[in-house]
């Protein structure tokens, strides 16, 4: 009888980028690292001032729609937010854009078009990973426009009055909305396998109206040059 070897996830390339990415982060005084064994988080306070928050603000309220989910099982409960793909190359965008992908260094086009955010109370964003799954049926279709995702930013436009935490369950975190905070997660392990310590939840907000705009980097270029 033969014994086949389970195909393994991890990758050389998303962890060369993990690494790649963390020293870069280590080295900059502004990026804290929280320390969670498994799994890289950082954060950066006051990434965006309160000006550059209020023009974003106005750009999601102008464009905003539901939220869609990318899963060929949707629950229209699990992700109940308003979102608006922002334009890269408007002026009020294109900086932003370029100084995400600037401080994690990684290059702008392997990025996908940048995503605002609208959450207003009761709204939410149940647990889930932010890597593609390779048993979806969507898995050929990421694989041509710049596979995997790797790192994930996500930056807060506003201090919520109450609620609206992002929680990672698994890994024991849960950040709480402040106005200028970019947080920045790896969703790869150590050696480039999907780390499902990553999980994590846009929670309820209770009081207010919650706007962040999230990035999320492919292993590969998203636009092509």
């Amino acid at each position: 009888m033969r014994w086949f070897k389970k195909p393994s996830n991890a990758s050389p390339l998303r962890a060369h980028i993990g690494t790649q990415v963390g020293q870069r982060l280590a080295a900059n005084p502004a990026a804290q690292q929280v320390v969670i064994p498994g799994v890289q988080v950082y954060y950066v306070e006051d990434f965006l001032d309160a000006a550059t928050c209020k023009r974003l603000i106005g750009l999601i309220d102008a464009n905003r729609r539901p939220s869609t989910l990318l899963t060929d099982n949707p629950d229209e409960n699990y992700r109940t937010s308003e979102s608006c793909d922002m334009d890269r190359w408007s002026p009020d965008v294109r900086p932003i854009d370029e100084g995400i992908a600037g401080l994690l260094g990684l290059d702008p086009l392997y990025g996908e078009t940048m995503q605002g955010q609208r959450y207003a109370p009761g709204q939410q964003f149940r647990a889930h990973h932010d890597y593609f799954f390779q048993t979806e049926s969507y898995w050929e279709r990421v694989t041509q426009d710049g596979g995997q995702r790797t790192w994930t930013a996500m930056i807060y436009l506003n201090t919520v009055e109450e609620g609206g935490a992002t929680w990672f369950p698994q890994a024991g975190i849960r950040i709480a909305p402040k106005r200028g905070l970019l947080l920045a997660w790896n969703n790869m392990s150590a050696d480039g396998s999907p780390n499902q310590l990553t999980l994590h939840e846009g929670m309820p907000v209770i009081s207010g109206v919650k706007y962040v705009i999230t990035k999320w980097f492919r292993e590969g270029p998203w636009i092509k040059p």
